[in-house]
């Protein structure tokens, strides 16, 4: 597609997948460092309480905050242009600003899910800029939890969560089979807008499915309420903070 292409559909339906943004050869080296950082950390399991029902047997997800200060490789990634150029194109935006990141890994066959939600639910903003790039470091096919977004959902603005058990859509009304799977190949990157309802399945694959979350905004975008705070928020990806005045 071409640049005016991907724009316009992500705007109409609230993501876009786009396909070799990373060479394989790039996305492989990502990977390798992915799980080189997670094994010098202390393991950790995020997986929300509503996903164990979703899945219905024990899995596991093995997850990294603040990818960039565990390694240089990602601080490298968060400002590439072929990156950064897309990110402020389909904000409309000159300058692209850092919310967080985050590594995830659903190991090989036990991989957990997650239920559809919004990302808005967690850190709501005033103008509703906040995007995610999710970068695939390995295959992604359904097999292996795949990502699954309702299209145009954006539209509808922020929806009410349901806080126990990890901050989701009600499951019987937004369930994670009716939505539409985004396979993926390595290399390719899928950006969605916050509002956009998505979630994923199990990764029931006999390899890991690795991926980095970077989520961004319009630095003029203020935050609604006080919360999920990250290291390195705020940092300029591209462009200038016009927010910013004196010093």
């Amino acid at each position: 597609m071409t640049e005016a292409s991907t724009v316009r559909f992500y705007r109409d339906n609230g993501y876009v997948l786009v396909k070799g943004l990373l060479s394989r050869e790039e996305a492989a080296a990502y990977r390798e460092e992915c799980h080189a950082v997670l094994a010098r950390l202390r393991r950790t399991d995020p997986t929300w309480g509503s996903a164990r029902e979703l899945a219905g047997r024990p899995t596991e997800l093995r997850h990294c905050h603040d990818a960039q200060f565990y390694s240089a490789a990602f601080a490298r990634l968060m400002v590439d242009s072929r990156f950064t150029d897309l990110a402020a194109a389909l904000m409309g935006s000159e300058n692209v600003q850092l919310h967080h990141t985050k590594i995830f890994v659903k190991p090989a066959e036990k991989g957990s899910p997650f239920p559809m939600h919004q990302d808005a639910a967690h850190f709501p903003h005033t103008r509703h800029t906040v995007g995610a790039a999710i970068f695939h470091f390995d295959d992604a096919p359904e097999e292996k939890g795949c990502v699954r977004v309702v299209p145009g959902s954006h539209r509808g603005g922020p929806l009410p969560h349901i806080e126990e058990g990890g901050w989701h859509l009600p499951l019987s009304e937004w369930p994670l089979e009716a939505a539409v799977p985004v396979e993926a190949e390595a290399g390719d990157v899928l950006f969605l807008t916050y509002l956009t309802v998505h979630g994923s399945g199990v990764n029931r694959a006999d390899e890991a499915r690795t991926t980095l979350l970077i989520q961004f905004r319009d630095p003029e975008d203020a935050p609604a309420d006080d919360v999920h705070h990250s290291r390195g928020q705020g940092m300029m990806l591209r462009g200038v903070d016009p927010t910013i005045r004196g010093g």
